[in-house]
């Protein structure tokens, strides 16, 4: 049986490795990051990090499905604290914008990263479980005449695309004023825009 104090240490090996792994992709890019330069910025051995995890793919296919179970979390705890398709989609729009502006290199990697490049068995972000999700709430939205029907691949990436757009443009340095001043206005024109006629 693997003791407690084995397995924080191992957590702790996992943790450093993946925050160190962010930070330079954000800086370096996937390509331009070797092993050893992980190894240097979390302060563990090369001989750990392989233990760990296979290769850099591995690594880069752990940070990136790490990201995406964070925020099926959120998302779920957003459909649970949430009635409305509009305050849903509204939560998820704040939820996006918080993390541009709290951790820019975690939406910096799963919105600029080329990720089918380096993890070609990966679904592309796109494609992935919460986006999954943020659709099925749109479906939710459309039978329930919240939204008007345009399509269900059509109206999230309409209702999505204004924000999203926004997010890169921040993370490109485009915008220097924090999102969060912009909020109601961004989850305004998002919402209105595929809102059903009444």
């Amino acid at each position: 049986m693997v003791s407690k104090k084995l397995k924080q240490a191992q957590l702790n090996t996992n943790q450093q490795t993946l925050c160190a792994t962010l930070s330079l992709f954000g800086s370096k890019s996937y390509f331009n990051t070797p092993v050893r330069d992980i190894a240097h910025v979390s302060d563990i051995n090369t001989g750990s990090i392989y233990h760990h995890f296979k290769n850099k793919e591995g690594i880069a296919s752990a940070l990136y499905n790490n990201m995406l179970d964070r925020t099926i979390t959120e998302l779920s705890q957003i459909k649970a604290s949430n009635n409305s398709t509009h305050d849903r989609c509204r939560a998820v729009i704040v939820f996006f914008i918080k993390m541009t502006e709290q951790k820019p290199e975690v939406m910096e990697f799963m919105l600029s990263s080329r990720h089918r490049d380096f993890l070609p068995d990966e679904k592309m972000v796109y494609l992935s479980t919460p986006f999954e999700m943020v659709r099925k709430r749109v479906k939710d939205g459309i039978v329930s005449d919240e939204i008007q029907l345009m399509s269900h691949i059509v109206t999230p990436n309409y209702l999505y695309s204004i924000p999203l757009r926004i997010i890169t443009s921040r993370l490109d340095e485009l915008i220097d004023k924090p999102l969060e001043k912009s909020l109601n206005a961004i989850c305004l024109s998002s919402c209105t825009a595929v809102a059903a006629y009444r």
